[in-house]
């Protein structure tokens, strides 16, 4: 494995390495294998990533997020138009999930990150 400089100034930021949903240390390697799994290390720094678990967080934090952004759009569909109760019921629950799924990820990098550079006994070598 390669040494890397664990500059503060050369770390990634934590909104890039959520979206790229990328490795704490060094930005570049996957964090996950398969959707949620943390991958065991990183590939490219070889960080251990065993110790790092996010937990429910990153879900809870969407419910609240997703709740509080989507309820009012539903509401607002629902006065604004004429659906039938069925159709709004099929559109909400796509967009609800669509949206938890897919920021899902993204949240949970962002979660992992922050244990990595705040938590002294999970990461190895903190920024």
């Amino acid at each position: 494995m390669t040494e890397i400089d664990h500059d503060d100034a050369a770390a990634p930021g934590l909104a890039a390495i959520a979206w790229r949903v990328a490795c704490p240390r060094c930005g570049r390697g996957p964090l996950f294998d398969g959707f949620l799994a943390v991958a065991p290390e990183c590939r490219a720094c070889g960080l251990s990533l065993a110790g790092h678990d996010s937990g429910d967080g990153p879900a809870v934090f969407l419910i609240f997020i997703l709740g509080f952004l989507v309820t009012p759009a539903a509401l607002w569909v629902g006065m604004t138009t004429a659906w039938p109760l069925w159709l709004h019921a099929v559109v909400w629950t796509v967009v609800v999930l669509g949206l938890t799924l897919g920021m899902l990820r993204p949240a949970k990098a962002a979660v992992i990150a922050l244990q990595y550079r705040h938590r002294r006994d999970v990461s190895d070598e903190p920024l």
